[in-house]
């Protein structure tokens, strides 16, 4: 094949895929409303089972529920048959996917939920199938005969699955929204890698307590040099009676006010007034921003009030994995 066959061939996988969505998203209707209404009133878990492709979408529909604050897990039909029947419980809800409805591997999840009056949601393109008449809602994707799969014998699981995939996430993001789920649940989900990092708060980061290098306006510089060489963070805080923070100290200062009489002067004289700050709250990929735009390589994080309770520096950040 030659380079520009290769690729009309992948813009037609594509624009059928697309296809299938457009229909998808046209299609999509009160039976939708009432998956999202199901799932938001189970008290117990979302169990996701297909068997092959069907299965890979299942695991990262599954996976994508639980992430964003549905408690959901998959269940593969084949372990199922032998044991795994056992968890799933009276209290939770099982969305089974089967493209053509007929899988056998998926009979006995079919049955025990039939069984044991646990809800069923099917994802197919036959609702007319032995699945779909047994399950208590269908979420019907398209059919072969309106879009066939993109493998050009209509056979490899292509644009059928891609539709349940996108099915499965505008279920989930649906899901989501209705919980009034948070940026700080779904930090807590993914806790790790870059995602976790771009999602942490400065306050889960920075030094706190006796770590924060603070000290009051009228100490002599000497004293104050002890206290900045103990902390080891190349600044100081300086804060008032009322424990607001009103000035810093930098190594820069300590240079611009070097003289004889440096270690006899208060640390009003030397520091530098009005310091920028910032929120406990604030994203730390946020604050790597205002650091970056502002030129400064730490700033202390304060209260309401104005008062320290905490001290960020850029290498925390980094240290985080925040870049």
């Amino acid at each position: 094949m030659t380079d520009e066959e290769l690729i009309a061939s992948g813009r037609r996988t594509m624009t059928t895929e697309m296809s299938a969505v457009q229909v998808l998203h046209d299609e999509l209707n009160g039976d939708f409303v009432k998956a999202v209404r199901m799932i938001l009133g189970v008290k117990g878990r979302v169990i996701v089972s297909g068997m092959g492709k069907s299965g890979h979408i299942g695991q990262k529909i599954a996976a994508t529920l639980a992430s964003v604050g549905t408690p959901a897990f998959f269940v593969h039909p084949g372990e199922a048959s032998h044991g795994d029947l056992g968890m799933i419980t009276r209290d939770d809800l099982v969305i089974a996917i089967s493209n053509s409805g007929e899988s056998r591997e998926m009979g006995d999840i079919v049955s025990y939920t039939r069984r044991f009056g646990i809800p069923m949601i099917a994802m197919t393109g036959n609702p007319a199938s032995t699945m779909g008449k047994a399950a208590d809602l269908v979420l019907a994707i398209p059919d072969k005969k309106r879009i066939p799969e993109a493998c050009p014998f209509g056979l490899a699981p292509t644009t059928s699955t891609t539709a349940t995939l996108v099915l499965g996430d505008a279920l989930s993001i649906a899901l989501l929204e209705a919980r009034g789920f948070s940026r700080d649940e779904y930090r807590d989900r993914h806790p790790g890698g870059k995602l976790g990092a771009v999602l942490l708060k400065i306050e889960d980061i920075m030094l706190k307590g006796d770590a924060v290098p603070v000290i009051g306006p009228d100490v002599l510089m000497a004293d104050a040099l002890v206290v900045m060489t103990a902390k080891s963070q190349g600044c100081l805080g300086v804060v008032d009676a009322a424990g607001k923070i009103i000035g810093v100290i930098t190594d820069g200062d300590l240079r611009r006010h070097m003289a004889a009489d440096l270690i006899v002067r208060r640390t009003s004289d030397v520091m530098t007034q009005n310091p920028k700050t910032m929120k406990p709250g604030l994203l730390g990929s946020e604050a790597l921003r205002l650091m970056s735009e502002s030129k400064i390589t730490n700033t202390f994080v304060v209260d309401a009030a104005g008062r320290p309770v905490g001290f960020l520096h850029l290498h925390h950040l980094l240290q985080a994995g925040v870049a």
